[in-house]
This record gives C-alpha cells, sequence and structure tokens, in this order.
C-alpha cells in the first residue's frame, strides 16, 4: 500500500492514488493537473521515507475535479443574563482533489488498475 503525507492550505493529510480528497480553495480551473512538492513523507510496501521538512524527489499529481462550497458550520455566541446573542453560519470554499500518482526518486506509484470493470463483469456472469 503507498501512501503520502501532503501539506496543502495550512494542513496535512494523508493521500493515496485513486482516491479523492476536499482540501481548501485552490484557484485553478476544474480537470486541470495539478503537483504538489510539499511531501512530508511517503510510504511504499513499508519503505519510509520521511522528510526535514520535505522528502526530496517526492511529488504528488492530482487532477482538480470540482470547486463548491463545505456544509454550513453554525457559531453561536451568547452572553448570559444579557439578552445578547449571535447566531452566525460559515460555509469553507472547498476543491476536490483528485490523486493520480505519487512520485519518489523517479519511481511513479499510481491506482491498482482492475483488469475488467465491474458493470461487464455482472454482464459476464449474467451471461453465463
Amino acid at each position: 500500500m503507498t501512501y503520502a503525507i501532503i501539506e496543502t492550505g495550512g494542513k496535512q493529510l494523508r493521500v493515496e492514488p485513486g482516491r479523492f480528497y476536499d482540501i481548501e480553495l485552490l484557484h485553478l480551473e476544474p480537470e486541470e493537473t495539478l503537483t504538489l512538492e510539499t511531501v512530508l513523507l511517503v510510504n511504499n510496501d513499508n519503505e519510509i521515507a520521511i522528510g526535514q521538512p520535505f522528502v526530496e524527489g517526492a511529488t504528488v499529481e492530482g487532477t482538480i475535479m470540482r470547486h463548491f462550497r463545505a456544509r454550513k458550520v453554525l457559531v453561536y455566541k451568547m452572553k448570559p443574563k444579557k439578552k445578547t446573542r449571535k447566531k452566525r453560519g460559515h460555509r469553507q470554499e472547498v476543491t476536490r482533489l483528485m490523486i493520480n500518482s505519487i512520485s519518489f526518486n523517479g519511481a511513479v506509484f499510481t491506482a491498482p488498475e482492475t483488469d475488467i470493470p465491474a458493470s461487464e463483469e455482472l454482464a459476464q456472469t449474467e451471461a453465463e
């Protein structure tokens, strides 16, 4: 199992190839490819490379899927005995990022490919 820990938007995130993640807003267009060099750790079949602060020669490539707003967070402030109440909501702007591959020292790790898509496999079993 291959994964990496990256830093984006002031947060650290564990990412794997073939999965998507919601991160802080990136000002790029959907379907654009993004390369992140802020890789803090790479793990490939228990071979761990830890950076100080970043791993040399490691990159994570991803594709911007879409931009949207996250769920609303309610902030309620109240002062007792003063009849003071404030209710506010906040929705954070978010970018959905699909991780395509993790590169480390020339080796590229991608998501494992399935031989037959699930819909074709189901059709084959029904035909038999």
